[in-house]
């Protein structure tokens, strides 16, 4: 009797397994990161290999070729629709790299373009036409941290293109962001800050200046990017700039977005190389950065938010 009845505990176990394994299946299919229709990675650049669109001569590092193709590839992968493309220092004023890019890409595309005096009217309106809705003022990269130079850049920017209804996007840091001040609160354009506004993660929410990058955000003319977690936390998976990105996000979820930063470009890497030579890029888990901003943003409600409504109204996708 007994071992008539093994067979079937056997088979009994080995159903019970069947069962909690469809279950886990089952699970990981509806836990697994989802995608959001218009999801859009606000801060990627597109680099050719220096034979068609020549670096700048005062640039910091000279990078290897990241092509559009691949970043297509990417965001195919991991679940994004749209994109920012900005334009990387390495190429100074000129952005017909940046431009070219965009062109292709046609509705599924915006770019954030960088000028300078010489750059005309006319260049802006045509620019305009093809799908830029920014100007960049890189202070960190050069390392102009003036509060007086500061002004000068933004407000400078801010004047060349407000009537177009751009905004200024910044690279640079709490201090620097703190002296600026009040002035912020006149400039003639909303303004996108960069990178957490390079917050220290290790430092939390209560080092200097973060509070007055959250009053900023809670004013509505200000947007910052929770992207490149590397460039603000040195830690395992970046776990400290949760608190960071979370406090953002509390003080406006309206005004925030994310951006992968890739392909993880100059400093991201390390230390720059002699011009004359390549630096690398940083070797990044851009499906995990994925997944990382849906677990800052807590709710599905704030992942649309921070992936699809609040690029959709800056860069009028």
């Amino acid at each position: 009797m007994a071992r008539d009845a093994a067979p079937a505990r056997r088979r009994a176990r080995r159903l019970s397994v069947l069962r909690r394994l469809r279950g886990a299946a089952e699970m990981n299919a509806t836990t697994a990161a989802p995608r959001y229709a218009g999801a859009c990675d606000c801060h990627v650049h597109v680099f050719d290999d220096g034979t068609h669109y020549p670096w700048a001569a005062d640039r910091t590092y000279t990078p290897a070729a990241a092509t559009l193709d691949e970043l297509l590839a990417l965001h195919a992968r991991i679940g994004v629709d749209r994109m920012v493309i900005v334009q990387p220092s390495a190429y100074g004023a000129d952005n017909r790299c940046t431009l070219n890019a965009l062109a292709r890409l046609g509705e599924a595309g915006r770019a954030v373009a960088v000028i300078d005096e010489s750059t005309s009217d006319g260049e802006l309106r045509a620019m305009h036409a093809a799908g830029v809705r920014g100007v960049r003022v890189n202070l960190e990269t050069a390392g102009q941290h003036d509060p007086g130079q500061a002004h000068e850049r933004l407000f400078w920017a801010a004047r060349r293109v407000a009537s177009l209804g751009w905004h200024v996007q910044t690279f640079t840091n709490l201090a620097t962001l703190s002296a600026l001040g009040r002035s912020l609160a006149i400039l003639p354009t909303t303004l996108v800050v960069d990178h957490f506004g390079r917050a220290q993660a290790a430092l939390g929410t209560a080092q200097p200046g973060f509070d007055m990058l959250c009053e900023a955000l809670a004013s509505g003319r200000v947007y910052v990017k929770l992207s490149a977690p590397y460039r603000v936390s040195q830690v395992e998976d970046y776990a400290d700039a949760t608190a960071l990105a979370r406090a953002l996000i509390a003080a406006n979820p309206d005004r925030v977005l994310w951006g992968s930063d890739w392909p993880h470009p100059g400093s991201a890497a390390g230390k720059p190389r002699p011009i004359d030579q390549i630096t690398p890029f940083r070797a990044e888990d851009d499906a995990r950065a994925m997944a990382r901003c849906l677990e800052w943003a807590e709710t599905p409600g704030q992942a649309r938010k921070l992936l699809v409504d609040n690029p959709a109204r800056l860069y009028e996708f």
